[in-house]
């Protein structure tokens, strides 16, 4: 199991003081979490792409880039790249630089993002929003596994004998995790080219992911990639946790109530019932996630948020000091323990470089 954090970088006033880091301030924390996260043990840090405020990672290569500098083991990914708005032949090329720089230590979650005035900003309809998606991953595949490219599409002008550079790292291109939320057309794709699914169920309830995951798995095996079981699956999720879990709810519950995305909704009882979110002791937190495989199966990635609605540095800090002591090694021998030998370990540049020469 890859364990580790994603942030969606938001730049949000802190309710307590009323105060608000400057874009510069935050965009400096992420770099800092990222780094920590590495100290602490976790296995990944992932940052969203956003180009509307409130929030600032617009671009993550050039972050992941500047992190792959400061780090030595972490892997390095987004928890969201947008393949209906960027073009596939910058993501080759931006991506594959990325992994040279980090040597091998990147992957990506591409998904469709949920921001619409996104797409005319960028020359593109939202309508088509599937249709980019299919096109364009379709292409990006070509230009990762073929050194010579020839195509004509429907969005974007063709390619005559283009060769994307850098070439992918020792050949191994990589790995795509498929993320979604609401789109059978995503996990179909994921399924066809035997990719990760990363479901990022923070929001909705675990019902919802169970559908969206199940279908995942079965196309992933009428393709031919293993059993349902052997599906590579990554799940989201968020917590707040402190030693007491009364000091937990009360000091985070401000933060909750005036979050961008969930705040003034469902109460945090409701919504810590219904999603992943845990409020509460290291013991609460490692209780919950060990149900995750009961609703959703064996899988290999578990990231969680942790930085957002304007979480000061230090508190987010604090979190990760904690978790990294109290709740990782715990969730670490569970999984390991409880995980059957037949589920694929979670893909790396290593294991997949040296499955590309077993095959050779």
């Amino acid at each position: 199991m890859q364990i580790g954090i994603f942030t969606v970088g938001d730049v949000t006033v802190d309710p307590t003081n009323g105060t608000a880091p400057t874009e510069h301030e935050r965009i400096k924390a992420m770099v800092t979490i990222a780094k920590h996260a590495e100290d602490v043990g976790l296995d990944v840090f992932a940052t969203g792409e956003h180009h509307n405020r409130p929030f600032v990672p617009s671009s993550p290569t050039t972050m992941l880039g500047y992190v792959a500098a400061q780090t030595s083991r972490i892997i390095l990914s987004t928890s969201t790249t947008l393949i209906t708005t960027n073009d596939p032949v910058k993501i080759a090329e931006d991506y594959a630089m990325l992994q040279h720089l980090a040597d091998g230590r990147v992957d990506l979650i591409l998904g469709r993002g949920n921001t619409a005035p996104v797409y005319p900003w960028f020359g593109k309809n939202p309508q088509d929003s599937v249709d980019l998606t299919v096109e364009n991953y379709h292409l990006l595949r070509r230009l990762w596994d073929e050194d010579v490219v020839t195509w004509e599409g429907k969005h974007r002008t063709p390619l005559h004998n283009f060769t994307s550079t850098p070439r992918p790292l020792d050949g191994v291109p990589p790995f795509v995790w498929h993320g979604s939320i609401r789109t059978p057309q995503v996990a179909e794709i994921a399924a066809y080219y035997g990719d990760g699914y990363f479901a990022n169920n923070i929001f909705w309830p675990k019902e919802h992911y169970q559908q969206l995951i199940k279908l995942y798995r079965e196309r992933y095996a009428h393709y031919g990639h293993g059993t349902p079981e052997q599906a590579i699956v990554g799940l989201g999720g968020q917590f707040f946790i402190r030693p007491n879990s009364q000091d937990a709810v009360r000091e985070f519950r401000p933060y909750f109530d005036n979050a961008p995305v969930y705040g003034h909704g469902p109460s945090l009882e409701d919504f810590t019932s219904q999603t992943p979110l845990t409020v509460g002791s290291p013991q609460e937190l490692i209780d919950k996630t060990l149900t995750f495989r009961e609703f959703f199966g064996d899988y290999q990635r578990q990231l969680f948020l942790v930085d957002h609605a304007g979480l000061p540095l230090k508190t987010v800090l604090e979190q990760l000091d904690l978790f990294g002591a109290e709740v990782l090694p715990t969730l670490r021998k569970e999984f390991a323990e409880r995980t059957p030998a037949t589920v694929p370990a979670p893909p790396t540049f290593e294991n997949r470089k040296a499955a590309v020469s077993a095959n050779a």
